[in-house]
């Protein structure tokens, strides 16, 4: 399958570092990531599930929950968090899904059907297309789907910022312009006429062409 923005994240029962789950109850009223490795102990997942254990903190103050998942067994993901501890200092605080029967990676279109249906003999290089990012709303849809090669290390505080970009564009009608962050102005949906506009913003708007009308990021 291809999953595309806007599709519902299909569910799935998994066993994690942190028990069983079912992925749609587990979410529950939160934001999710899931993001995916191909074969534990590998340099690059190394770091970014350390990088992603140092940064929970912020994930939870925007109300979402990070769920890992690598082509191995948990009791591999296991040993793996002791290296990931002391090679970057923190250990992952959050559940890793099992998946050795490459169960998951199918269901979300990261390994084709013909992949067979174990972890066993395959090498990360087999596994390749399974480095993924992938967040979720609270209504379960996709939000963002980012794909990386095995070579280059995520970047999570672009997620970060694209969730803030996310929850503030599903809040108010605006969009976010190129290399937002927090604070910076924003802009007026399309959407948006320039009527309604007026009610919104009665301080009115910077508007260098009619179609791109600017105003302070609403609290």
């Amino acid at each position: 399958m291809t999953l595309r923005i806007g599709d519902t994240a299909p569910d799935f029962e998994a066993d994690t570092t942190e028990g069983r789950i079912r992925f749609h109850d587990w979410i529950g009223n939160s934001w999710a990531v899931l993001f995916s490795h191909p074969k534990d102990f590998t340099p690059v997942c190394t770091t970014e599930l350390g990088a992603m254990a140092k940064l929970k903190p912020e994930f939870d103050k925007r109300n979402v929950k990070i769920l890992g998942l690598s082509v191995d067994a948990v009791d591999s993901h296991s040993k793996w968090a002791n290296d990931i501890k002391e090679t970057q200092g923190t250990a992952p605080n959050y559940p890793l899904i099992g998946d050795p029967e490459l169960k998951v990676a199918k269901l979300y279109g990261m390994l084709p059907a013909e992949a067979g249906n174990s972890s066993q003999g395959r090498t990360a290089a087999d596994n390749q297309t399974v480095r993924n990012v992938i967040v979720i709303g609270p209504d379960k849809k996709v939000k963002l789907v980012l794909v990386y090669p095995m070579t280059t290390g995520r970047n999570f505080d672009e997620v970060l910022r694209v969730i803030d970009s996310m929850q503030l564009t599903a809040k108010h009608r605006v969009a976010t312009p190129a290399n937002w962050k927090q604070g910076d102005d924003v802009i007026i949906a399309g959407s948006v006429t320039d009527d309604e506009a007026k009610k919104i913003y009665p301080k009115g708007w910077k508007a260098p062409k009619p179609y791109l009308r600017i105003v302070p990021q609403p609290r």
